[in-house]
Order: structure tokens, then sequence, then C-alpha cells
């Protein structure tokens, strides 16, 4: 014992097996089973904020767990960062960092880190009853009335643990046999995320209200994802102005993620339900695929996008519950997958495959939905895709089998495919247009399928060309073709359900809490979670704001505003409305509201407040209008010259706010890539201290009077550069801005 004292405590500490009980300090290395005393331990974290991929191996975090055959029981102890709770977005570093093989950890709470715990190489890892919510997650600039394109996720590469830059409250790098229960997420851009992982077993988590991903999977296969609450892990959705997603899910399977079980989850409310793509390998040589996953009795209802996107791979999924979704699968490029014994309803389109070869959808219900099956190809593909050039894309030889549509309007919608069989009894009933065929295919035919509708209905459905060419509808309860039906040579298909868990619970929202996409509420930090009060803006007309007040029931009132000229309501009980006429003459409409509530309450960022303590909680609209002139240039090399706006603009605009989004050429006379603009506006301004918001691709620079004060002249996806500056009286602002390639954003805020 001597010897340890001649190192720093905070540099090494080991534990024998008889010790009972340890004290967290920082720096501090276990290599033994113990316990934690149950405190709260605010310490530093480290600088890492994982912009750029570095050296896993020499990642700092504030407490390592090292070895083999180890157990910590942290009894409910809390790891914080010393960070400022309030800005989520600047949290960095590791709290945890785990090595070694049988290492079980338990009942530890982290907060505030850019990675809560970070794994590396573990086996038989075990994270029990652990709470790592509140940790990383950025400022989303998307506002309700409208889309910001720097809030956009890209998981598509990570063969260098690029997704580490995003944060994640855990992250477990080539881990084998990790068992993961019982353990919570929220307030977080992202759950769990795996990378190179294989035989995993993740169940009974509550992974819920992140700003990302639930979970998320990486050239990991053969782990089992069962009985967890996955439900609002979101962004990009206004219920009412957008509907984007942005690439959050609340499962994520990419890149040569083969054979995982994703059964009996609840996922709903996410950008996506489940996400998986086959990964920029596939689309490279056009081999591999995230293949022969079993996807098997979840929700994936209210996603603001897809409940289920599968593609360029071969899966199968069954038995999933699929409701108001924009579409409830999306399969593009599909092969030899299964789609079968799905409930989806209130989807625009309940499953649509483009260019999918040897698939059979077989014995689902589509209820409610506008289109329920569509199948297409494109006329072309792209000449310098790899995918394409390497693999047939036609869409052919699939099966639509005994399915039932229930009051879809256009239950089949297929175009330029080839082979494709409806048969096996599909029962339609109470349709507008049993079949649409944009464009010509080859091969398409109608086999022993029941048609229940008004006998004109079906004398129209008889007179199409490609349903009367096969000569075999049965019209059921109105007659039937003269001929009798050929045997239907229809394999018989073993249903292989999965079993559940012993132990696994039940994973579904309960009836009376909050269902559908309007629940999907959004702030700056993320989808509200219904713990606490807020304000949302429901309608605008003129002047006029209808506002909804949600959350727990309790007292509220108003105790301040501003820029409003009358108000319907100033106090009342949660849940309620009021309708707000704003001053028109002011740019800033504020309202700020006391509540008390008869329960604890939890605030945006993890604080509790126990029953009867006041919370404050407002809304806050700056709305001060700007003349902009913009003017667009074309220009040749990288960038354009410095001095290009002093040239000719080949087009003018002028609008009142400066939001653009460019997918293509912004204006005749302009390329579609390598152009640029220069927008200006003179205004006045009340005195104060203000936020100016520039988001761009590619580069932007902004001049505040004529001084340069934001300067990212760079090639970049979207992304929003911040600064703060005092105004009052008249100022002049000038943009430039180029766009290299691609797609092009220029957007434009300010606010107090």
């Amino acid at each position: 014992m001597k010897r340890l004292l001649f190192f720093p405590l905070s540099f090494f500490i080991a534990f024998s097996m008889h010790a009972q009980e340890i004290t967290l300090q920082q720096g501090m290395v276990i290599r033994n089973s113990c316990s934690v005393k149950t405190n709260s331990y605010v310490m530093e974290a480290g600088a890492e904020t994982f912009s750029e991929p570095g050296n896993l191996e020499e990642l700092n975090g504030v407490i390592v767990i090292e070895g083999d055959n180890i157990t910590i029981d942290f009894q409910a102890a809390e790891l914080r960062s010393r960070a400022n709770r309030l800005r989520p977005d600047q949290f960095t570093g590791v709290g945890i960092i785990i090595k070694g093989n049988n290492i079980t950890l338990k009942n530890a709470i982290v907060r505030g880190f850019k990675i809560a715990l970070f794994a590396l190489g573990a086996e038989n890892l075990k994270l029990e009853n652990c709470d790592f919510s509140y940790n990383y997650r950025p400022k989303l600039r998307s506002t309700r009335e409208r889309e910001d394109f720097s809030d956009w996720l890209s998981y598509h590469h990570n063969d260098q643990d690029e997704w580490m830059r995003y944060g994640a409250a855990f992250y477990l790098k080539n881990c084998y046999g990790t068992i993961i229960k019982g353990c919570r997420a929220t307030g977080c851009q992202n759950a769990l995320l795996m990378s190179g992982c294989e035989d995993a077993l993740v169940y009974n988590n509550f992974f819920h209200y992140n700003s990302g991903l639930g979970i998320g999977l990486y050239r990991s296969s053969r782990n089992k994802i069962m009985h967890n609450m996955l439900d609002w892990n979101v962004r990009g959705y206004s219920h009412g102005f957008y509907e984007r997603g942005q690439d959050s899910a609340g499962i994520l399977l990419y890149e040569q993620s083969n054979e995982n079980l994703i059964a009996f989850n609840s996922v709903t409310h996410s950008g996506d339900g489940l996400f998986l793509w086959a990964g920029q390998s596939t689309m490279d040589s056009g081999v591999g695929g995230c293949n022969d996953n079993f996807i098997y009795g979840n929700d994936f209802s209210h996603a603001p996008t897809n409940g289920i996107e599968v593609t360029f791979s071969r899966n199968k999924i069954q038995g999933n519950l699929i409701q108001e979704c924009t579409y409830g699968i999306w399969g593009g490029y599909s092969f030899e997958s299964l789609f079968m014994g799905n409930l989806i309803a209130n989807c625009k389109t309940g499953l649509a495959i483009e260019h999918g070869q040897n698939n059979t959808i077989s014995r689902n219900l589509f209820m409610s939905d506008s289109t329920g099956i569509n199948l297409w190809a494109r006329e072309s593909q792209p000449a310098d895709w790899g995918y394409s050039i390497k693999r047939d894309t036609r869409n052919r030889d699939s099966k639509i089998d005994r399915n039932v549509f229930l009051s879809v309007r256009s239950p089949l919608k297929i175009s330029n495919s080839q082979n494709i069989s409806v048969n096996g009894e599909n029962l339609f009933y109470d349709f507008q247009s049993v079949l649409e065929t944009p464009k010509p295919n080859d091969g398409l035919k109608f086999l022993r399928n029941d048609l229940y509708a008004p006998l004109s209905k079906l004398q129209q459905v008889w007179k199409s060309p490609v349903i009367a060419s096969s000569k075999n509808l049965n019209f059921s309860h109105e007659g039937e073709p003269e001929n009798p039906y050929a045997p239907l040579d229809i394999p018989y298909r073993e249903l292989q359900e999965p079993d559940s868990l012993s132990d696994g619970m039940l994973a579904v929202l309960p009836d009376d809490f909050p269902h559908g996409r309007q629940f999907i509420l959004m702030d700056e930090w993320g989808p509200f979670d219904f713990r606490r009060p807020v304000a949302i803006v429901d309608t605008i007309a003129g002047n006029r704001y209808s506002i909804v007040l949600l959350g727990p029931s309790g007292d509220w009132r108003i105790s301040s505003m501003k820029g409003v000229k009358n108000v319907s309501d100033k106090k009342g009980i949660v849940p309620a409305s009021i309708i707000v006429e704003r001053d028109p003459a002011s740019p800033v409409l504020e309202l700020n509201f006391a509540y008390l509530s008869p329960q604890d309450i939890l605030s945006e960022f993890g604080e509790k407040i126990p029953a009867g303590n006041p919370y404050q909680f407002a809304i806050k609209r700056f709305e001060k209008k700007l003349d902009w002139h913009v003017r667009l240039f074309n220009y040749e090399g990288d960038r354009p010259a410095d001095d290009f706006a002093s040239g000719n603009a080949l087009a003018e605009k002028s609008v009142d706010e400066l939001y653009f989004a460019w997918w293509g050429k912004p204006a005749d006379g302009l390329n579609e890539d390598k152009f640029a603009t220069e927008s200006k506006t003179v205004f006045d301004i009340a005195p104060g201290d203000y936020t100016l918001e520039l988001t761009s691709d590619d580069g932007a620079r902004l001049y505040l009077d004529d001084k340069l004060i934001v300067d990212n002249w760079t090639i970049h996806e979207p992304e929003t550069d911040e600064v703060t500056v005092t105004l009052g009286g008249r100022h002049t602002i000038r943009i430039e801005h180029f766009e290299a390639g691609g797609f092009a954003t220029l957007d434009f805020r300010i606010h107090q």
C-alpha cells in the first residue's frame, strides 16, 4: 500500500476483490469488482469533440474500467461533467471507457458528455439498469414554419467512426456478445450506436425522445433488438408544415449489417421507424447489402416519412403495425424479400418498391391508404453509378399474393415493370380504381382475385385492357368467369415467427398516451417528451395566433407579455388553448407563463421540479421582415473571384425573407452548379443584443455595416454559423454566397 502513495490518485487506483465501496475520482482506473458510493460526482470532461476521426485506443475517459471478470455497481451514483447543462450542444469528452472481457456495469447514471459510455473490443459486456440521459445533442435550427437544411443528418460513413461526431449515450466498437438490458437514454441526439458489433442482445430499454437515433448499427450482424421502447427519435417534422425526418430514425441498420432480429419493439413517432441501407460499398460495387434481417412484430406507426425503409437488400418484413406514415414501407431496390402479414393503415402509400426484383408481398392488410402497393421503375439510371452498371435494375418478377385492401383508394399502381403476378385471392373492397398503370408493363397477370364493389364498378374493372386480358378475375358475389380456374402454384411458407423473450417487457405505448403525428412537437433541443408544460403555435391567420398549452395538468397564468394587443385568456389549467392577437407594430411576440403542478415534472435538461414549485416557460417569436435585394451570377473555377458582385448579374430577386433551397438552377441563364449570389438589406432596429444565424451550402460571408463577421468561404454541406451582435438604429447587411455543386441553400435569420 505504501508504494501506491507515489502515484496520483487521479492517475491510477486499484481495488482488491474485497473492497466494498469506492468514491469516484477524476481519471480513476477501476480494475476489480466493487460498488460505488451513492453520490453525485461532478468532474471535468475531456476536450474531445470527435469532429475528426482519431485513435480510439488513445481516448481519455473521466472513469476507465479495464480488465476481465469485473462487476461494478454504481448504486444509482451519478457521474456528471462540469459543462453547462443548459448547452448540451457544447458537451465534450467521454464519461466512462470500458476495455476488457466479462465486465458488468449496472445502476450507473451519466450526464453531460459527448459520449456517456464508450466500449472498445469488449466481449460479454453487460450493461444493466443504467441511465445515460441528457448527454450531447445539437441545437436544431428548423422552426415551426420552415425547415433548416443544416439539421439534416448523414450516417452514411462510419468506417473511421465518423458517427462519434454526433455523440451518443452508448457507443460500442467491435464488441461481441454484449447484453444491454433495462437502460435509459433520453434527451440525447443518439442513444445506442454499435459499430462492428456481433451477437448482442439489446432488450427492455427505453431509448426515446432523442433528436437522432434510438439504436444505430453499422457493420453489425446477428444482433437481437427486442422489447425496447424506441419512440420519438425524431427531427425535421412540423405538423401541417413539413414532414422530412431529416434521416432520424428509431432504428438504423447501415452498411452490411446482416442477420439481425428486430422484434417486439415500439418504434413510433420517429423520423423513419426503421431505416435500412445496404451501404456505400454496395452502391459502388453492386455486391452485398444489409441482408437477411428479420423485422417482426414491431409498431412503426406515426413516422413523418417511412414506417420502414429497406433498400438495396434482401430481408423479411413480417407482422408489423404501420399506421399514419407517409410511406408505410419503402423498399427501393429490394430483392428476394418477403413482406408478409403486416397491417399498413392510413398511409399515403402502403408499400412502395422501385426497381425491386423477385419480391413476395403476401397476406398483408392495407386499410384506408391512398395507394396500397406501388411498383415501378425509372426509365434510366445514372450513367456513373456503380450499382446500376453492375446489376440488373429492372422492376420484375414479384408476386402480390393473398393481400386484403379495405377502403384503399388505389390498391395497385404498377408501372414499367415485368412479370408481376397479382394472384392468390387478393381481396379488393371499396376502391376507386383497382389498378393504375401510368406506363406499360410486360407480363402483368391477374389470377383469382376477389373484388367487392357495385356492379358498375366491377364492369369498369373488367374493361381494363390489362385486367381483361388475364380473363381470370373472380367477381365473387356478382358472378364468375366462364372458365374454371387453373390450380395456382403458390408454395407454402412457414411463418417462422420468433419467440419473445421470457423476461421481455410488453413494448407498447399506453392507450391513454398521445398517439399521432400531431404529437411530434419539436423545439430547438429535440422532441417534446410530455414531462413539463410547453406552448406551441398551432395556427396563424394574419395577426391572430392560436397557441396550445400541453403537458402535465397544472395551473398556468401569463406573467408578462410583449407585442400582444389582446389575449383570450390569461390563466387556466393545462391543457388549454388561447387566441393571441399580436401588435402589428412590434416585431416581438412574447408570452411568459408561470406554472404550478401537483406532481413532479422534469425540465428539458433533466432537472426535477418538485410538485408545487413554480416553473417558468415561454413562447418567443421575432418576426421582423427585411427587404432583401438578391443578385445572381455564374462563375468559373473552384470559387468565385472576390469581386464577382461587381459584374453584371444574370438574375435579380426581391424578397422579404432570405430563405432559398436550390436543387437545380436558381433562375434562367444560371448554372445548376457554380453560381454565386449577393444579398443586401438596409433596416432599422431597436437597440439590443441580437443573434444572427446564417445557413449555407456552399460558402458564405456576412458583412454587417461592411465589417466581415461570418467567414465560411468553404465547400461544405448545409451548416449554420451563428454570431451575437449589438444593434440599434440603421444597419446594412451584405451576404455573399457560392454554390460549387449539388444541393444549395442560403437561409438568414435574426432573433433576440
